[in-house]
């Protein structure tokens, strides 16, 4: 089987298009690539609805937690403790026997058992969790004299909201924010460690380099092709906020606006 052959035989094979046998022996680097980038789909799907449905939720919660009525406050306050001091993986065990129970109960459960339908709201509470966090932070580090601009301007309620102070939580948030999208599509590789079952050996980029290092006894091909995987996602994040940046900060002088930039880490 050629290269082109193999990509066309497994590039979608994790969503259940293509072949459904894996390859048993004579592993090509091509096969492991193919594959392992197959698997990415399930990465990108369970970090993308995660992080929108999450965004939502972190914005009421950081809401919520900014508000002087305890009935707001409270269970915000709560939720965000849960969440940020209980560890991940933890999280998706406890919510994988929760949906068997219910699963147990009534049919409607059924999916909530799954992978694709369980770890992912597990990935959306605790990505909500911690960017709520990020967007407390911010709202309390709003500048005073905005906000009396805006009285000033006559601007109250939902408008006040919109034009003035959602959009400055944002931009002062957005560099921190950064990192909790890159560390939300890091997290989901921990999905192939949890409970919930994959169907039909359909699983995420993970499943796929840990099926090869085990046939083959060598880590040291399929595991690197998996970090460059999410090294390469990891760099179009940045870029994709990067430019949201840029339109978040573009009424500010050129010099004082700030950038998302790439720094390597040598020493910790």
């Amino acid at each position: 089987m050629t290269c082109l052959e193999t990509i066309q035989a497994y590039a979608l094979r994790s969503i259940g298009i293509g072949e459904r046998r894996l390859p048993r022996d004579d592993f090509t680097l091509c096969e492991q690539v193919t594959l392992i980038g197959s698997g990415m789909i399930w990465n990108i799907y369970f970090g993308v609805l995660a992080m929108l449905a999450g965004f939502v939720l972190a914005t009421v919660l950081a809401l919520g937690k900014a508000s002087t009525t305890p009935s707001l406050r409270k269970p915000s306050e709560w939720f965000i403790f849960v969440f940020r001091g209980s560890p991940l993986f933890i999280q998706f065990f406890f919510a994988y026997f929760v949906f068997l129970s219910l699963k147990n109960v009534h049919p409607f459960f059924d999916p909530f058992a799954a992978a694709w339908l369980g770890a992912l709201i597990v990935l959306f509470f605790n990505t909500a969790a911690y960017s709520a966090e990020i967007f407390f932070g911010a709202l309390q580090s709003i500048p005073k004299g905005e906000v009396e601009a805006a009285d000033a301007y006559g601007l109250t309620g939902w408008s006040r909201f919109r034009r003035v102070v959602w959009p400055t939580m944002l931009r002062l948030a957005w560099p921190a924010y950064t990192n909790e999208a890159i560390f939300l599509f890091h997290a989901t590789t921990l999905v192939f460690f949890s409970a919930f079952p994959v169907r039909g050996q359909q699983g995420d980029a993970l499943y796929y380099a840990s099926y090869f290092a085990d046939k083959t006894f060598n880590p040291f091909i399929p595991y690197p092709i998996l970090a460059a995987y999410f090294i390469l996602l990891t760099l179009v994040i940045i870029s994709f906020f990067g430019l949201i940046n840029r339109r978040l900060n573009r009424h500010l002088p050129a010099n004082t606006r700030q950038k998302i930039k790439l720094r390597m880490n040598l020493i910790r």
